[in-house]
């Protein structure tokens, strides 16, 4: 199955006629709205951070006074049905709450997840000066917005990071981090993990991540990296991608070039958590 659209009423799943085969694709053709996409897991029946994905829809369509044309408890139901069609494969499922009248949109596509490759020789990066307008707010506006640098994700480059100031926020569809060690005299090194609070688009992965992080650990350092700053390791973190080992930005290599040991722990620590955490989906 490729890739189909449905209008999300009180009533019922109602399609939504479109030739085009990507999300994004989607998205464009839509009123502006709210976004957030996601994967399923565990062979199409789990799902994990549900409810923060639904908040970024709701959330801010209250704030709006926005009357969305189903409720969320409703719309888990009905992402549920519509997850069924995939199955045993996941699911890619992006959900758009339009500022126009507050209808939801719902594209939903097979996903194929990552190759054990990706995770682990890494992957590389590229540097651009796009950010978003509200970096708190997943709008569609950003889709559209970024749509020439989304273009240079092909051949070997993974992700665009977004910068400021030559500082690196985010990526384009994820959050990034760095790893440096600290020498302190007679005692092991600190090892921190640094990554922008401000400015950037709070993740539902990030925040397991963090909390992950310090519990291998790790002291956290709320900053936006130099693009030409020199670290120890680098990854970026995703709903559907969980974390994920850069090894070079822009052509450069980061650290030795390869995926680092703290990468790898926080990797096998998400691994974990996930299978832990996930909620039943799909019965």
């Amino acid at each position: 199955m490729s890739m189909i659209a449905f209008k999300i009423t009180r009533t019922g799943n109602v399609p939504h006629p479109t030739q085009v085969r990507s999300l994004d694709e989607m998205t464009k053709e839509l009123p502006e709205g709210f976004y957030t996409t996601f994967s399923t897991l565990s062979t199409g029946t789990k799902v994990l951070g549900l409810r923060v994905h639904l908040q970024r829809l709701y959330l801010p369509a209250a704030g709006m006074g926005l009357s969305p044309s189903v409720d969320e408890s409703t719309l888990r139901v009905r992402l549920a049905d519509l997850a069924k069609m995939n199955l045993p494969h996941e699911s890619r499922i992006r959900l758009i709450l339009t500022k126009e009248d507050g209808t939801v949109y719902v594209g939903i596509q097979p996903f194929a997840p990552l190759p054990d490759s990706v995770y682990r020789n890494g992957v590389h990066a590229v540097t651009s000066g796009v950010s978003r307008s509200d970096p708190r707010i997943k709008g569609t506006d950003f889709i559209v917005k970024s749509a020439e640098q989304r273009k240079l994700v092909k051949g070997d480059v993974f992700e665009v990071l977004l910068t400021h100031s030559g500082k690196i926020l985010e990526g384009m569809t994820s959050n990034f981090y760095v790893v440096a060690s600290q020498a302190v005299a007679k005692q092991p090194p600190v090892v921190k993990l640094i990554t922008a609070r401000s400015g950037i688009l709070l993740g539902v992965t990030r925040r397991a991540v963090l909390r992950l992080a310090r519990g291998e650990g790790m002291s956290i350092e709320y900053r936006p990296p130099a693009v030409s700053g020199k670290f120890d390791e680098a990854f970026l973190t995703s709903s559907s991608r969980g974390i994920v080992p850069i090894v070079s930005i822009d052509g450069s290599p980061v650290g030795e070039g390869k995926v680092g040991d703290w990468t790898k722990k926080l990797m096998r620590a998400y691994q974990a958590y996930v299978e832990r955490m996930s909620e039943k989906f799909v019965a």
